[in-house]
Protein backbone atom coordinates (compact mmCIF):
# COMPACT_ATOMS: atom_id res chain seq x y z
CA UNK A 1 0.00 0.00 0.00
CA UNK A 2 1.37 3.52 -0.86
CA UNK A 3 1.06 6.14 1.74
CA UNK A 4 1.28 9.99 2.21
CA UNK A 5 4.09 11.46 4.65
CA UNK A 6 0.80 14.07 5.47
CA UNK A 7 -1.46 11.20 6.10
CA UNK A 8 0.81 9.80 8.82
CA UNK A 9 0.86 12.80 11.35
CA UNK A 10 -1.27 12.72 13.84
CA UNK A 11 -2.22 9.36 13.25
CA UNK A 12 -2.79 6.97 16.67
CA UNK A 13 -0.09 4.30 17.67
CA UNK A 14 -1.06 1.50 19.79
CA UNK A 15 1.03 -1.78 21.15
CA UNK A 16 0.88 -5.38 20.66
CA UNK A 17 -1.62 -5.20 23.97
CA UNK A 18 -3.64 -3.15 22.11
CA UNK A 19 -2.96 0.01 24.61
CA UNK A 20 -3.05 3.78 23.09
CA UNK A 21 0.56 4.95 23.32
CA UNK A 22 0.48 8.09 21.08
CA UNK A 23 0.42 9.62 17.91
CA UNK A 24 2.79 10.10 15.25
CA UNK A 25 4.43 13.43 15.81
CA UNK A 26 7.25 13.08 13.53
CA UNK A 27 9.20 10.42 12.18
CA UNK A 28 12.78 9.75 11.11
CA UNK A 29 15.55 8.56 8.39
CA UNK A 30 18.84 7.45 9.64
CA UNK A 31 21.08 8.10 6.56
CA UNK A 32 23.86 5.90 7.95
CA UNK A 33 21.92 2.96 8.09
CA UNK A 34 19.43 2.87 5.23
CA UNK A 35 19.01 6.30 2.66
CA UNK A 36 15.93 5.90 2.65
CA UNK A 37 13.94 3.99 5.24
CA UNK A 38 12.12 5.20 7.86
CA UNK A 39 14.11 4.82 11.18
CA UNK A 40 12.23 6.22 13.94
CA UNK A 41 8.78 7.73 14.69
CA UNK A 42 8.10 9.87 17.55
CA UNK A 43 4.97 9.58 19.26
CA UNK A 44 3.40 12.62 21.22
CA UNK A 45 1.54 11.86 24.24
CA UNK A 46 0.18 14.99 25.52
CA UNK A 47 1.69 16.02 28.94
CA UNK A 48 4.17 12.87 29.12
CA UNK A 49 7.47 12.37 27.80
CA UNK A 50 7.36 11.66 23.90
CA UNK A 51 8.42 7.76 22.56
CA UNK A 52 9.84 6.44 19.83
CA UNK A 53 9.35 3.35 17.95
CA UNK A 54 11.85 1.54 15.86
CA UNK A 55 11.46 0.26 12.29
CA UNK A 56 11.35 -3.19 13.87
CA UNK A 57 8.63 -2.50 16.23
CA UNK A 58 6.17 -2.02 13.32
CA UNK A 59 3.96 -4.67 12.38
CA UNK A 60 1.38 -2.55 10.46
CA UNK A 61 0.60 0.82 9.38
CA UNK A 62 -2.19 3.12 7.50
CA UNK A 63 -3.39 6.45 7.62
CA UNK A 64 -6.02 5.15 10.66
CA UNK A 65 -3.66 3.67 12.93
CA UNK A 66 0.01 2.39 13.61
CA UNK A 67 -0.04 -1.20 15.08
CA UNK A 68 3.08 -2.20 17.13
CA UNK A 69 4.48 -5.70 17.83
CA UNK A 70 5.75 -4.91 21.43
CA UNK A 71 4.58 -3.67 24.56
CA UNK A 72 4.91 0.30 25.96
CA UNK A 73 7.56 -0.69 27.56
CA UNK A 74 9.75 -1.56 25.22
CA UNK A 75 9.76 1.72 23.74
CA UNK A 76 12.38 4.56 24.42
CA UNK A 77 12.07 8.09 25.39
CA UNK A 78 12.97 10.10 22.64
CA UNK A 79 16.07 12.16 22.52
CA UNK A 80 16.93 14.19 19.97
CA UNK A 81 19.67 13.12 17.36
CA UNK A 82 21.88 15.01 14.75
CA UNK A 83 22.40 12.04 13.01
CA UNK A 84 18.47 11.54 11.81
CA UNK A 85 16.98 13.30 9.50
CA UNK A 86 13.48 14.73 10.43
CA UNK A 87 11.03 14.60 7.75
CA UNK A 88 8.82 16.96 8.97
CA UNK A 89 11.79 19.46 10.06
CA UNK A 90 13.80 18.46 7.57
CA UNK A 91 12.33 17.94 4.44
CA UNK A 92 8.39 19.88 3.96
CA UNK A 93 8.60 22.70 2.58
CA UNK A 94 12.24 22.77 2.81
CA UNK A 95 14.26 23.07 -0.73
CA UNK A 96 15.85 20.37 -2.38
CA UNK A 97 17.74 20.15 -5.81
CA UNK A 98 16.31 18.08 -8.50
CA UNK A 99 19.57 16.20 -10.11
CA UNK A 100 17.83 15.00 -12.80
CA UNK A 101 15.80 18.00 -13.72
CA UNK A 102 18.73 20.41 -12.96
CA UNK A 103 16.84 22.95 -10.78
CA UNK A 104 15.77 23.63 -7.36
CA UNK A 105 12.22 22.55 -6.08
CA UNK A 106 10.14 22.66 -2.61
CA UNK A 107 9.13 19.74 -1.30
CA UNK A 108 5.50 19.45 -0.57
CA UNK A 109 5.26 15.79 0.49
CA UNK A 110 6.94 12.29 0.65
CA UNK A 111 5.55 8.81 -1.02
CA UNK A 112 6.22 6.34 0.97
CA UNK A 113 5.66 2.39 0.43
CA UNK A 114 5.49 -0.47 2.51
CA UNK A 115 7.91 -3.72 2.95
CA UNK A 116 7.82 -6.76 4.52
CA UNK A 117 10.71 -7.59 6.71
CA UNK A 118 10.76 -10.43 9.20
CA UNK A 119 7.22 -10.26 9.55
CA UNK A 120 7.73 -6.45 10.39
CA UNK A 121 6.24 -3.89 8.46
CA UNK A 122 8.86 -0.90 7.21
CA UNK A 123 8.22 2.55 5.13
CA UNK A 124 10.74 3.18 2.61
CA UNK A 125 10.64 7.02 1.03
CA UNK A 126 10.07 6.58 -3.09
CA UNK A 127 9.53 9.67 -4.64
CA UNK A 128 9.11 13.60 -3.31
CA UNK A 129 6.03 15.04 -4.34
CA UNK A 130 6.78 19.03 -5.86
CA UNK A 131 3.39 19.34 -7.64
CA UNK A 132 0.03 20.04 -6.97
CA UNK A 133 -1.21 17.20 -5.31
CA UNK A 134 1.13 17.40 -2.29
CA UNK A 135 0.14 20.87 -1.85
CA UNK A 136 -3.57 19.68 -1.89
CA UNK A 137 -2.87 17.27 0.60
CA UNK A 138 -0.87 19.36 2.85
CA UNK A 139 -3.71 22.31 2.78
CA UNK A 140 -6.51 19.32 3.12
CA UNK A 141 -5.09 17.03 5.56
CA UNK A 142 -6.80 16.70 9.28
CA UNK A 143 -9.65 19.08 7.40
CA UNK A 144 -11.12 16.41 5.58
CA UNK A 145 -10.71 12.36 5.50
CA UNK A 146 -8.03 11.04 3.57
CA UNK A 147 -10.11 9.25 1.06
CA UNK A 148 -11.57 12.64 0.09
CA UNK A 149 -8.39 13.94 -0.29
CA UNK A 150 -7.11 11.60 -2.24
CA UNK A 151 -10.26 11.59 -4.58
CA UNK A 152 -9.63 15.68 -4.89
CA UNK A 153 -5.87 15.19 -6.07
CA UNK A 154 -6.05 12.39 -8.38
CA UNK A 155 -6.99 14.10 -11.64
CA UNK A 156 -4.30 16.94 -10.80
CA UNK A 157 -0.75 16.94 -12.88
CA UNK A 158 1.91 14.69 -10.64
CA UNK A 159 5.17 15.83 -10.09
CA UNK A 160 7.65 13.82 -8.34
CA UNK A 161 11.11 12.78 -7.84
CA UNK A 162 12.58 9.93 -7.30
CA UNK A 163 14.44 9.67 -3.92
CA UNK A 164 18.05 9.07 -5.30
CA UNK A 165 17.54 12.40 -7.84
CA UNK A 166 17.24 13.97 -4.88
CA UNK A 167 20.55 16.11 -3.42
CA UNK A 168 19.24 17.92 0.00
CA UNK A 169 20.67 21.28 1.39
CA UNK A 170 22.11 21.59 4.85
CA UNK A 171 24.03 24.53 6.01
CA UNK A 172 25.32 23.60 8.69
CA UNK A 173 28.80 21.50 7.66
CA UNK A 174 29.22 19.21 11.06
CA UNK A 175 25.26 18.22 10.71
CA UNK A 176 26.28 17.10 6.70
CA UNK A 177 28.77 15.44 7.59
CA UNK A 178 26.20 13.74 10.40
CA UNK A 179 23.62 13.11 7.76
CA UNK A 180 25.93 11.76 5.55
CA UNK A 181 24.54 14.38 2.93
CA UNK A 182 27.39 14.73 -0.53
CA UNK A 183 27.16 16.25 -3.18
CA UNK A 184 28.76 13.87 -5.93
CA UNK A 185 25.69 13.76 -8.09
CA UNK A 186 25.85 17.95 -8.48
CA UNK A 187 29.47 17.10 -9.54
CA UNK A 188 28.07 14.86 -12.46
CA UNK A 189 25.79 18.36 -13.69
CA UNK A 190 27.41 20.53 -16.19
CA UNK A 191 29.10 23.46 -14.15
CA UNK A 192 26.55 26.00 -15.90
CA UNK A 193 23.52 24.21 -14.86
CA UNK A 194 25.23 23.95 -11.43
CA UNK A 195 25.54 27.84 -11.00
CA UNK A 196 22.08 28.32 -12.47
CA UNK A 197 20.81 25.81 -9.69
CA UNK A 198 23.06 28.17 -7.12
CA UNK A 199 21.53 31.31 -8.37
CA UNK A 200 18.22 29.97 -6.85
CA UNK A 201 19.59 29.68 -3.33
CA UNK A 202 20.71 31.41 0.08
CA UNK A 203 24.26 32.37 0.36
CA UNK A 204 24.69 29.99 3.45
CA UNK A 205 23.16 27.32 1.18
CA UNK A 206 25.38 28.07 -1.89
CA UNK A 207 28.82 28.33 0.85
CA UNK A 208 27.74 24.90 2.04
CA UNK A 209 27.85 23.31 -1.72
CA UNK A 210 30.84 25.25 -3.30
CA UNK A 211 32.72 23.93 -0.04
CA UNK A 212 31.75 20.45 -0.42
CA UNK A 213 32.59 19.95 -4.35
CA UNK A 214 35.95 19.10 -5.27
CA UNK A 215 37.67 21.87 -5.73
CA UNK A 216 38.15 21.04 -10.19
CA UNK A 217 34.42 21.49 -9.97
CA UNK A 218 34.04 24.55 -7.44
CA UNK A 219 36.29 26.52 -10.12
CA UNK A 220 34.11 25.49 -12.94
CA UNK A 221 31.01 26.48 -11.17
CA UNK A 222 32.71 29.55 -9.69
CA UNK A 223 33.82 30.24 -13.68
CA UNK A 224 29.91 30.43 -14.55
CA UNK A 225 28.51 32.58 -12.15
CA UNK A 226 27.50 36.23 -11.65
CA UNK A 227 30.95 38.00 -10.39
CA UNK A 228 28.99 39.38 -7.52
CA UNK A 229 28.08 35.59 -5.82
CA UNK A 230 31.30 35.10 -6.69
CA UNK A 231 32.94 37.24 -4.88
CA UNK A 232 30.72 36.45 -1.63
CA UNK A 233 31.16 32.96 -1.96
CA UNK A 234 35.21 33.14 -2.01
CA UNK A 235 35.27 36.03 0.39
CA UNK A 236 33.35 33.27 2.84
CA UNK A 237 35.55 30.13 1.97
CA UNK A 238 38.59 29.03 4.08
CA UNK A 239 41.33 30.43 2.58
CA UNK A 240 43.27 27.33 2.10
CA UNK A 241 39.86 26.23 0.11
CA UNK A 242 39.59 29.47 -1.60
CA UNK A 243 43.12 28.72 -2.83
CA UNK A 244 42.55 25.28 -4.17
CA UNK A 245 39.60 26.37 -6.09
CA UNK A 246 41.28 29.34 -7.58
CA UNK A 247 44.39 27.51 -8.29
CA UNK A 248 41.91 24.94 -10.85
CA UNK A 249 41.15 27.91 -12.19
CA UNK A 250 42.67 29.18 -15.64
CA UNK A 251 45.24 32.10 -14.82
CA UNK A 252 42.47 35.13 -16.32
CA UNK A 253 39.66 33.70 -14.61
CA UNK A 254 41.51 33.69 -11.31
CA UNK A 255 42.35 37.35 -11.90
CA UNK A 256 39.21 38.15 -12.37
CA UNK A 257 37.96 36.64 -8.97
CA UNK A 258 41.13 38.35 -7.06
CA UNK A 259 40.31 41.78 -8.98
CA UNK A 260 37.32 42.10 -7.17
CA UNK A 261 38.24 41.04 -3.71
CA UNK A 262 39.84 43.29 -1.45
CA UNK A 263 43.40 43.96 -1.44
CA UNK A 264 44.30 42.16 1.85
CA UNK A 265 41.85 39.35 0.86
CA UNK A 266 43.74 39.27 -2.92
CA UNK A 267 47.36 39.18 -1.19
CA UNK A 268 46.67 36.30 1.75
CA UNK A 269 45.00 33.68 -1.10
CA UNK A 270 47.71 34.72 -3.29
CA UNK A 271 50.00 33.52 -0.55
CA UNK A 272 48.41 30.42 -0.06
CA UNK A 273 49.04 29.73 -3.75
CA UNK A 274 51.90 27.76 -5.49
CA UNK A 275 54.36 29.96 -6.20
CA UNK A 276 53.99 29.33 -10.15
CA UNK A 277 50.56 29.94 -10.40
CA UNK A 278 50.74 32.50 -7.82
CA UNK A 279 53.20 34.76 -10.09
CA UNK A 280 51.19 34.08 -13.49
CA UNK A 281 47.83 35.62 -11.72
CA UNK A 282 50.38 38.43 -10.10
CA UNK A 283 51.41 39.52 -13.65
CA UNK A 284 47.82 39.56 -14.91
CA UNK A 285 46.78 41.78 -11.81
CA UNK A 286 48.95 44.33 -13.25
CA UNK A 287 46.81 44.52 -16.87
CA UNK A 288 43.53 47.16 -16.72
CA UNK A 289 40.60 44.59 -16.88
CA UNK A 290 39.30 46.12 -20.02
CA UNK A 291 42.43 45.70 -21.83
CA UNK A 292 43.70 42.66 -23.99
CA UNK A 293 45.75 41.77 -21.34
CA UNK A 294 43.68 41.68 -19.09
CA UNK A 295 41.05 39.23 -20.70
CA UNK A 296 44.52 37.35 -21.81
CA UNK A 297 45.14 33.83 -20.29
CA UNK A 298 48.82 32.99 -20.32
CA UNK A 299 48.32 29.14 -20.58
CA UNK A 300 48.67 28.48 -24.22
CA UNK A 301 50.79 26.38 -26.66
CA UNK A 302 53.22 28.19 -29.25
CA UNK A 303 55.48 26.58 -31.69
CA UNK A 304 56.64 28.42 -34.84
CA UNK A 305 55.29 28.30 -37.85
CA UNK A 306 57.82 26.92 -39.98
CA UNK A 307 57.49 23.40 -37.62
CA UNK A 308 56.39 20.53 -39.50
CA UNK A 309 53.07 18.01 -38.31
CA UNK A 310 55.48 15.92 -36.75
CA UNK A 311 56.84 18.07 -34.01
CA UNK A 312 53.92 17.89 -32.04
CA UNK A 313 49.83 17.16 -31.80
CA UNK A 314 47.42 20.14 -31.43
CA UNK A 315 43.80 19.45 -30.52
CA UNK A 316 42.64 21.15 -33.94
CA UNK A 317 41.49 18.30 -36.99
CA UNK A 318 42.99 20.01 -39.71
CA UNK A 319 46.50 19.64 -37.89
CA UNK A 320 45.37 15.64 -36.52
CA UNK A 321 44.52 15.07 -40.60
CA UNK A 322 47.47 16.73 -42.06
CA UNK A 323 50.68 14.86 -43.47
CA UNK A 324 53.40 14.39 -40.88
CA UNK A 325 55.84 17.17 -42.52
CA UNK A 326 53.42 19.70 -43.76
CA UNK A 327 54.30 22.76 -42.25
CA UNK A 328 51.53 24.64 -39.90
CA UNK A 329 51.67 27.76 -41.93
CA UNK A 330 50.40 26.00 -44.57
CA UNK A 331 47.37 24.83 -42.33
CA UNK A 332 46.33 28.00 -41.17
CA UNK A 333 42.56 28.86 -41.42
CA UNK A 334 42.64 32.09 -39.74
CA UNK A 335 45.08 35.19 -40.24
CA UNK A 336 48.08 35.92 -38.21
CA UNK A 337 46.60 39.18 -36.22
CA UNK A 338 47.06 40.30 -33.05
CA UNK A 339 47.40 42.56 -30.03
CA UNK A 340 49.46 44.29 -27.50
CA UNK A 341 48.53 44.20 -24.17
CA UNK A 342 47.47 47.33 -23.54
CA UNK A 343 44.81 47.46 -26.50
CA UNK A 344 41.24 48.31 -25.34
CA UNK A 345 38.59 45.29 -25.32
CA UNK A 346 36.75 47.00 -28.00
CA UNK A 347 39.36 46.29 -30.86
CA UNK A 348 39.52 42.65 -29.59
CA UNK A 349 35.70 42.11 -30.16
CA UNK A 350 36.28 44.01 -33.62
CA UNK A 351 38.79 41.54 -34.35
CA UNK A 352 36.87 38.41 -33.15
CA UNK A 353 34.21 39.77 -35.49
CA UNK A 354 35.51 41.03 -38.64
CA UNK A 355 38.05 37.69 -38.93
CA UNK A 356 35.53 34.99 -37.51
CA UNK A 357 38.48 34.42 -34.73
CA UNK A 358 38.65 31.49 -32.80
CA UNK A 359 41.77 32.33 -30.79
CA UNK A 360 43.55 35.57 -30.68
CA UNK A 361 47.40 36.18 -29.84
CA UNK A 362 48.45 38.84 -27.43
CA UNK A 363 52.11 39.51 -28.05
CA UNK A 364 55.06 41.82 -26.48
CA UNK A 365 56.89 44.74 -27.63
CA UNK A 366 58.98 42.38 -29.32
CA UNK A 367 56.52 40.52 -30.97
CA UNK A 368 56.53 37.62 -28.97
CA UNK A 369 53.36 36.02 -27.70
CA UNK A 370 52.42 36.43 -24.04
CA UNK A 371 49.01 34.81 -23.75
CA UNK A 372 45.95 34.19 -25.93
CA UNK A 373 42.30 35.46 -26.20
CA UNK A 374 39.92 32.45 -26.45
CA UNK A 375 36.18 33.13 -28.46
CA UNK A 376 34.40 31.82 -25.16
CA UNK A 377 36.35 34.68 -22.90
CA UNK A 378 35.23 37.43 -25.65
CA UNK A 379 31.56 35.63 -25.66
CA UNK A 380 31.90 35.83 -21.36
CA UNK A 381 32.43 39.50 -21.73
CA UNK A 382 29.96 40.65 -24.07
CA UNK A 383 27.28 39.09 -22.08
CA UNK A 384 28.52 40.40 -18.68
CA UNK A 385 28.63 43.86 -20.32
Amino acid sequence: MELYATELFGVKAYDVQGNYVGRVREFFIEPAEAPNRISHFLLSRGHFQPLVAKHNQIASVSDKKIQLNVGEKSLEIYQPNESWLAVQKDLLDQQIIDTRGRKVVRVNDLDLAEQRINGNVELRLTQVDVGLPGAVRRLLQGVVPSKVVRKLQRPLPQSSIRWEFVNLIEPDPLRRVKLRITHEKLEDLHPADLADIMEELSASERQSIIASLDEETAAAVLAELDARLTTQIVEDLDPEKAADILEEMAPDAAADVLADLSKETSEELLDEMPNREAKEVRGLLEFDRATAGGMMNTEFVFVSEAATRDSGAVPVVRVLLAARDERLAALRMQPLVSLPPEADEKDVFQLFDKYNLRMLTVVDKENRPIGAIAVDDVVSRLVKN
